[in-house]
């Protein structure tokens, strides 16, 4: 199978005055289609600046991330925010809902974003929430919803411009066991349906396991792979 995602020796460093504070420092990655990819390490390791980098969010120091073979960071700033809002779906701990939208307002905000037409992201917004178990919730705004019914709103937000990959960073860190474990079937139910390709930050152990490949970041480099 043909690789989704090849990432090559990819640096990222931020400065402090004249000081040079190394994060990445020559990371190695490759994900094929369809793949559950759990990134695992140390607090401060460089995991969720991988995933900024896999999700166009930052430019690298050195190296690159090539996409079905396209360098991303070749792209200009315009059209790698076409390519983000279009080809990458986010999920973080933490929802970042719209407080004022409803929550089919707010998903169907990304399709509108990447400008479908209102009716066809709003169709695709709706049929997405009822995937996730929200048909009776499309009008309720996040201050009505309980903190799992809001990742799902999150989760139906990453998918509704059905991106090549959705990255997601510690997407059940704030959430109680029995609904982390819900939010996990959910995950792996897109991926099993839809062959939907998951690039997971997580410090959940039962989350990691549950892989097809555990990928361990100790001091900005791929230690190991499984």
């Amino acid at each position: 199978m043909n690789n989704l995602i090849r990432v090559v020796d990819l640096c990222k460093s931020y400065y402090d005055g004249f000081t040079e504070l190394p994060v990445l420092k020559g990371v190695d990655l490759k994900v094929k289609k369809a793949e559950v990819i759990a990134v695992v390490g140390a607090s401060g390791v460089g995991k969720s600046t991988l995933l900024h980098l896999l999700g166009g969010l930052d430019r690298p120091t050195e190296g690159t991330i090539f996409y079905d073979g396209e360098d991303l960071f070749a792209l200009k700033d315009q059209e790698l925010d076409r390519f983000r809002n279009e080809e990458i779906g986010f999920v973080f701990q933490f929802h970042h809902l719209l407080p004022e939208f409803t929550a089919l307002e707010n998903v169907a905000m990304a399709g509108l974003i990447a400008r479908q037409t209102s009716g066809v992201a709003h169709n695709r917004a709706k049929e997405l929430l009822e995937y996730v178990g929200l048909g009776e919730r499309l009008e309720h705004r996040p201050s009505e919803l309980s903190g799992g019914e809001r990742q799902r709103v999150a989760i139906a937000r990453a998918l509704v411009n059905q991106p090549k990959v959705v990255l997601a960073d510690e997407p059940t860190g704030n959430l109680d066991q029995k609904t982390s474990d819900a939010v996990h079937d959910l995950l792996w139910t897109l991926n099993d349906q839809f062959d939907q390709t998951f690039i997971i930050v997580t410090h959940n152990q039962t989350l990691a396991q549950r892989a097809d490949r555990l990928v361990q970041l100790v001091d900005g480099q791929v230690y190991a792979q499984r």
